[in-house]
């Protein structure tokens, strides 16, 4: 009996990263997050725990929030993915989740912001007038060891209003 030993060693994968279509070469085991970091050179993204349990790396992968450590590069072929780096609506104007995050003080050591704030965009696409228990719910897969939750509550209830009096085309 002979017992067959292929393996794969890369595979290409065509994905829209931030509104870029790009084309990227890994290996089958890669990780999303590893795959954003190393070969898309986007370091927003922050490694935590890796095994899911932080939110220190959550993206949008076609709108809706994963955590990237848990996610192979694989499955995001032919998908969309939207990283921190990706969530100010211009290179010039950053989103008024990250103003507000800087001008209320919701981050101290700033390690698990991008992916608080990048949760916190998908909660507010899809409820743009939570409550404090909808944001903290909402919040639950993101670890913060510093804040204490608080202030970064308060910028996400600050932009859900300053969105909502902006309009539709305010962010």
């Amino acid at each position: 009996m002979t017992i067959s030993t292929t393996t794969v060693s890369s595979v290409p994968i065509n994905v829209t990263i931030n509104g870029e279509a790009r084309e990227l070469v890994v290996a089958p085991s890669r990780t999303l997050l590893d795959v954003l970091r190393n070969e898309a050179g986007l370091t927003g993204t922050k490694k935590g725990c890796d095994v899911g349990d932080c939110g220190a790396c959550t993206v949008l992968l076609d709108d809706v929030p994963v955590n990237s450590c848990l996610v192979l590069a694989v499955e995001a072929d032919g998908r969309s993915v939207t990283t921190i780096e990706g969530i100010a609506p211009d290179p010039d104007r950053l989103h008024p989740l990250q103003e507000n995050f800087m001008a209320l003080g919701a981050s101290q050591c700033g390690f698990c912001t991008p992916g608080i704030i990048v949760m916190a965009k998908a909660l507010l696409d899809k409820n743009p007038n939570p409550t404090e228990e909808e944001i903290r719910f909402g919040l639950a897969g993101n670890i913060c060891r510093c804040t204490g939750y608080t202030k970064i509550v308060e910028a996400i209830q600050v932009t859900a209003r300053q969105m909502a009096a902006a309009g539709p085309d305010g962010a």
